[in-house]
């Protein structure tokens, strides 16, 4: 695969947060009284989405600050995946951006805890009005990049994200991090995303390692 630029989901794609979003909406679903089966689908929704599916209108404000402040209190155990921060250090500045479905102070509050590089370019759900499976945040990072959306190459670990960058038209590398590859309609799959081999400057060249 080419691309002139990657857009990079974050939780689940470069940092482990897993655990922490585990906890963070569990204590949630017990303090609003949400059944935690209903979270089942939600991975890679915007938290502003799912929590106005699941708790009353009149609520909607109240919960999704909680939920917010949760997980921002949480973030200090967010780790990158193996070998991220190294292979987003040796990769164009310009070239890359991250696209989350977190709120901003989240996704700088993970960032910063990982040790992942900060982008130039971040896309969070405070930038956008409609969150994936939506092509809005990845058309608005190819914006942001100055990159044709053609040209671009999605990494993404969940159905939604990768819904978003196929809507968008453009490439998808999938982690399988949450999901297995069966599940992810992807043009590549990867465990990590320093399994993907990057060479260039422009275009980049994906490809990966010979086994």
């Amino acid at each position: 695969m080419t691309a002139e630029a990657l857009l990079l989901d974050l939780d689940g794609t470069l940092v482990d947060s897993s655990e922490s979003i585990t906890r963070s909406w569990l204590r949630w679903t017990e303090e609003f009284r949400v059944d935690p089966a209903l979270l089942a689908e939600a991975h890679g929704r915007t938290s502003a989405a799912i929590v106005a599916d699941l708790v009353p209108a009149d609520r909607v404000a109240e919960a999704l600050a909680r939920i917010d402040e949760l997980e921002v209190d949480d973030a200090g155990t967010v780790r990158a995946m193996g070998g991220v921060p190294d292979w987003l250090a040796a990769l164009p500045s310009a070239a890359w951006a991250i696209v989350t479905s977190g709120h901003a102070r989240l996704a700088r509050a993970r960032i910063a805890a990982s040790g992942v590089p900060s982008p130039g370019v971040l896309v969070t759900a405070d930038d956008i009005a409609h969150g994936k499976p939506h092509p809005e945040p990845f058309l608005l990072g190819a914006a942001r990049l100055g990159v044709e959306p053609e040209r671009c190459v999605v990494l993404e670990d969940a159905p939604s994200g990768i819904a978003a960058a196929r809507a968008a038209g453009m490439g998808v590398v999938a982690v399988t991090s949450n999901y297995p590859a069966a599940k992810l309609d992807a043009d590549l799959h990867v465990s990590s995303p320093s399994q993907l081999r990057v060479d260039g400057a422009g275009p980049l060249r994906l490809s990966l390692p010979a086994t």
